[in-house]
């Protein structure tokens, strides 16, 4: 896609972000009841606008209009020295889907999480998400681990 630019998240992106960070919590079913609570949305913001925040925001722009969004977090591992990266959120508007954006979206926290020293770059997906994982597929190899995980 022409004219696409892949950039962190700024202060004055919310309005814009806030309908894709929606879009992607509806497309995992949290709506209505499901729904995050306001606070958590209103603190994963702060946390991007907080520098001693581990947790990074890339947007895909295109013009004045945001197409997409990554999210990002280092963490430390018991196998390597250097920090690992965690990718926890990427979604794509619909309208976008298809034309690259998300692969654009993964090829960046790619190159930023080269950039902080990590060795790994690693993401889930919900095992119905049959499209994106098409796209996941072409660009890095499918772990053999299943998650667990128990709320607490």
């Amino acid at each position: 896609m022409g004219g696409l630019i892949i950039r962190p998240l700024e202060a004055g992106d919310h309005v814009r972000w806030l309908p894709l960070w929606e879009g992607y919590n509806a497309f995992y079913g949290r709506t209505g009841v499901s729904a995050l609570p306001g606070e958590v949305t209103q603190t994963t913001w702060a946390r991007f606008m907080d520098p001693a925040e581990p947790v990074q925001a890339l947007v895909a722009q295109h013009g004045d209009e945001l197409l997409g969004l990554a999210h990002y977090l280092y963490h430390r591992s018991t196998t390597a020295i250097g920090p690992t990266c965690y990718m926890q959120d990427l979604f794509t508007a619909d309208a976008a889907r298809g034309k690259g954006v998300g692969r654009a979206l993964i090829e960046r926290v790619y190159e930023d999480a080269k950039a902080a020293g990590a060795g790994r770059v690693y993401w889930q997906t919900h095992e119905t998400n049959r499209t994106a994982m098409l796209l996941y597929d072409a660009v890095a190899k499918r772990s053999e681990f299943l998650i667990y995980s128990k709320r607490l």
